[in-house]
């Protein structure tokens, strides 16, 4: 049933990417499994591919404290202008330089069944074709009865933010086979994402639920089959087969984030300005950032998650050459090169944050052991082994300050 690396390879680069470099899938080891190489001299900058994911699905809470994205690609549907209106709580916030709003409200459509919203006609038509058809309440959009807002409202009451997961990227999956003629191809691509040992899926469905995640699991399991059983992939509806499915999510999902202001505001970076005007509109976008942290807190963006096939290949190094991040302002991943990376050299990103990648070698493994399950040993790791297996102070006062299930999930990266 495993599709082979080529097979992987080739979905990735021709259906839902774009290789910009040649790069390829290889087997590294037992402990890592697979990882991706260059083939060819990879410049600093250069963008190595980008890819589409296979399903991504906007997280429950921030969909209903109306960050709007679209259904599909989760673009950012909000007007610059009102991003920063509703963010900073100010109804008459004004931006200067409005032509640089790349949102094009003219080209919305919503779906004509459910009202969901999406960014254009071919997100629509996508959405349609891919899963949307399983997953549309219809008219029951509203209903709190209905099979799939019942499976939303029980995930929101025990995932709270800020969120790392959905349990509507698992429903996109399986909606996914069930539209699908081709099952078993899409069955394939699913598999390829790493499998962990039973104990070590117990620990990430822990770590997202919390410590009756037991009796939770269960309910979602009892909630999810109600509302979406297929035969095809009977398996993930037994208590191991969700089990194993929970974790495939939990371990694999990669965060999107998007944001119209943000792009915007990248917009106004690359502006020709006097050397007053510039100093006017930095100190302008200063103030407008700490009246939105006022206001909001940290979370300013659309944010989902996605399953993404050939980024999940890229192994973790502490000292990454390569970096993913989000500039389309939608689902599409761009993994850019840190540094020259050589013909065969292993193309590896970083599963944690700035901050987390200058703590101690023991702080790091810490995260890495609790989230990812398994320990690094990339150059900056060995380089460090002789270091005391000891937190700092500060560190720790750090983590005492961290939600538990702050570092879950890839680093969402910059839109």
């Amino acid at each position: 049933m495993a599709a082979s690396m080529c097979d992987v390879f080739s979905f990735c680069v021709g259906v839902a990417g774009r290789a910009r470099v040649s790069v390829e899938v290889r087997f590294v080891s037992s402990a890592k499994g697979k990882g991706l190489f260059a083939t060819q001299l990879i410049r600093k900058g250069e963008t190595i591919f980008v890819e589409q994911p296979l399903v991504a699905a906007q997280f429950l809470w921030n969909a209903l404290y109306r960050y709007r994205a679209c259904d599909h690609c989760l673009r950012a549907l909000e007007k610059a202008e009102e991003n920063a209106q509703r963010l900073t709580g100010k109804p008459g916030q004004v931006l200067p330089h409005p032509e640089l709003c790349t949102v094009r409200k003219d080209l919305h459509q919503n779906c004509p069944h459910c009202q969901v919203m999406y960014c254009s006609a071919e997100c629509r038509l996508a959405a349609t074709e891919q899963y949307h058809q399983v997953l549309c309440p219809g008219p029951s959009q509203d209903d709190p009865l209905h099979p799939l807002n019942k499976l939303q409202e029980a995930w929101r009451s025990i995932h709270y933010p800020p969120e790392t997961a959905s349990i509507m990227l698992m429903a996109r999956m399986v909606a996914t086979v069930k539209q699908a003629k081709d099952k078993d191809r899409w069955i394939r691509l699913f598999s390829q994402f790493c499998n962990k040992t039973a104990n070590e899926e117990e620990e990430i469905v822990h770590k997202l639920l919390g410590d009756k995640f037991k009796g939770q699991l269960e309910l979602l399991r009892r909630l999810f089959t109600e509302a979406l059983y297929e035969e095809a992939v009977s398996q993930w509806f037994t208590p191991d087969g969700f089990r194993s499915l929970f974790a495939l999510v939990g371990t694999n999902g990669q965060g999107i984030g998007t944001s119209s202001l943000s792009q915007w505001v990248h917009a106004c970076d690359t502006l020709e300005l006097k050397p007053q005007d510039r100093e006017q509109l930095d100190t302008f976008i200063d103030q407008l950032y700490k009246d939105i942290e006022a206001a909001t807190g940290e979370f300013l963006n659309c944010e989902g998650s996605g399953l993404f096939v050939l980024q999940s290949c890229c192994n973790h190094s502490c000292v990454p050459n390569a970096e993913t991040s989000f500039p389309e302002n939608n689902f599409l991943l761009h993994v850019t090169a840190l540094e020259d990376i050589k013909p065969g050299e292993e193309i590896c990103i970083s599963y944690l944050d700035c901050c987390q990648r200058e703590r101690s070698r023991h702080s790091r493994h810490k995260i890495l052991r609790e989230n990812y399950l398994f320990v690094c040993s990339c150059p900056k790791c060995l380089a460090e082994a002789d270091e005391p297996n000891v937190t700092s102070e500060e560190e720790e006062e750090e983590e005492e300050g961290e939600p538990e299930d702050a570092e879950l999930g890839d680093e969402m990266t910059d839109v």
